[in-house]
């Protein structure tokens, strides 16, 4: 009898507030580790990452230098991109060898085999976006969200006591949870609404869990129950 192992294609998206905030080596180098064994399992895989709080700290002095919320926007972006490298390079061999610097260029690498690695686009967008965005792009079947938090909960759980962890939603349900209705330059929540819209509309299979482990990660892919689920 044959074990049928099926075989996804997955966006990772790893907030900069778990590898960046401040640099974590050991984590970068943990999710270069789990990366390579998603693909030797035969997962098609992509991991977008944010710039943590060093975007934020290169958008407050932009911003005192008097620079515009889209030159504060891509001082960040240069951030994430530099994590990006960093994991790439990391990833060695069976990285895609260079940082995207759109979505069509991440889905072509895509076809290569090989894990590809990108932070932010352009001005306007955030790093969610682009994976939801990317996710969209190549029909994925489940973006992760790796977060400092242990999912979503229905109210912010470093602000209120109260707050509980919700297993799974709908996205017609995460709206309720928004802090921030629109973009702004170093926006930090657990999905943004731009990022929810592509999303919805595609009906991708998304789970947000913590990510400072990143076997959680592994557990989401192999469908074992962790973090919150949306669909």
């Amino acid at each position: 009898m044959h074990c049928v192992v099926f075989r996804m294609k997955v966006v990772l998206r790893i907030g900069g507030s778990v590898v960046a905030s401040p640099f974590n080596p050991v984590l970068l180098s943990g999710y270069a580790d789990l990366l390579r064994r998603l693909k030797r399992e035969g997962h098609i895989v992509a991991a977008v990452v944010g710039g943590g709080s060093l975007a934020r700290e290169v958008i407050r002095v932009a911003e005192e230098m008097g620079l515009k919320e889209p030159e504060q926007d891509e001082a960040a972006i240069s951030v994430s991109r530099l994590v990006a490298q960093l994991l790439l390079m990391k990833l060695d061999e069976s990285g895609a060898g260079r940082v995207p610097m759109s979505i069509e260029e991440a889905a072509d690498l895509m076809k290569s085999g090989k894990v590809v690695v990108m932070g932010g686009l352009k001005p306007g967008m955030t790093t969610d976006a682009v994976a939801a965005m990317l996710a969209e792009r190549i029909s994925a079947d489940l973006l992760v969200k790796a977060t400092d938090q242990e999912g979503i909960y229905t109210r912010d759980p470093r602000k209120y006591h109260e707050a509980r962890k919700l297993d799974a939603l709908s996205f017609d349900d995460l709206t309720r949870f928004f802090e921030k209705e629109k973009h702004e330059a170093g926006i930090h929540q657990v999905l943004d609404p731009e990022a929810v819209r592509i999303l919805k509309k595609r009906k991708t299979r998304t789970i947000v869990l913590n990510g400072f482990n990143p076997k959680n990660v592994f557990l989401a892919v192999k469908d074992e129950k962790v973090g919150t689920l949306i669909e």
